[in-house]
């Protein structure tokens, strides 16, 4: 083990670890034809992700016609079933994530992840990838019980006791694309970088995180800058 200031780093899945948007696209695309509406385009759909699943359906019929409760009922499993059934379809890494990793496999650095999709789906997919034995933990929206994903601390402490750590002693760090993100992190007690290319809701540099990467090449070195001024 190296003296690189954090033991553990968590990730957010969706718009951090992976693009998942085409697949999502696809899911979104395939709900609203079954509900006579027209198809949205990638750019539409990516502002929609990273709430849950309700909130983008919810947003996909306001934006294809109108939408009220009983559409939701109606449509929500089509949708869940479709994006279970393909996951994995779309969801390219991105671009250095593989680098960092192997530099943290060989420092001895325990990585976890944090997402607010289910936990069954985050499994799955990181199956479907080849990545879920890169990581200690896969922790879900649904993991903790009901009120208690992100932006609740609750995800990232038991984060930290699944990968061995004891929570408020052991440095860890998580990485994140989202005001959710963010506020688990600093909920938790742990510093939070955020991705400039995730699915943003907002202004990156508003999420309040403790550093803003570009690109994964940079990350070793934001997050020992993070460690040097605290």
């Amino acid at each position: 083990m190296t003296n690189f200031p954090y033991k553990i780093i968590g990730f957010d899945l969706d718009g951090t670890l992976l693009d998942t948007s085409p697949e999502l696209t696809a899911s979104v695309n395939y709900t609203l034809a079954k509900a006579g509406r027209p198809a949205l385009t990638m750019a539409e759909v990516k502002p929609m992700v990273g709430l849950g699943a309700k909130h983008m359906l919810t947003v996909g019929l306001e934006k294809s016609g109108g939408v009220d409760d009983m559409l939701i009922d109606e449509y929500l499993p089509i949708l869940l079933d479709h994006y279970g059934e393909n996951l994995g379809s779309g969801s390219p890494p991105f671009d250095g994530l593989d680098r960092f990793m192997d530099r943290c496999d060989e420092m001895g650095i325990i990585m976890a992840v944090v997402t607010n999709k289910y936990e069954r789906f985050a499994v799955k997919l990181l199956n479907e990838i080849g990545m879920i034995d890169r990581f200690a933990c896969i922790i879900g929206g649904d993991t903790m019980g009901k009120g208690m994903s992100k932006p609740h601390r609750a995800p990232i402490d038991e984060m930290i006791s699944r990968c061995g750590g004891t929570v408020g002693e052991t440095p860890a760090a998580f990485i994140g694309d989202s005001i959710y993100d963010v506020m688990a992190a600093h909920n938790a007690g742990i510093p939070a970088v955020a991705v400039s290319f995730g699915f943003l809701h907002q202004p990156v540099e508003s999420l309040g995180a403790d550093a803003i990467i570009d690109h994964y090449d940079e990350l070793f070195d934001t997050l020992r800058a993070i460690a040097a001024r605290i």
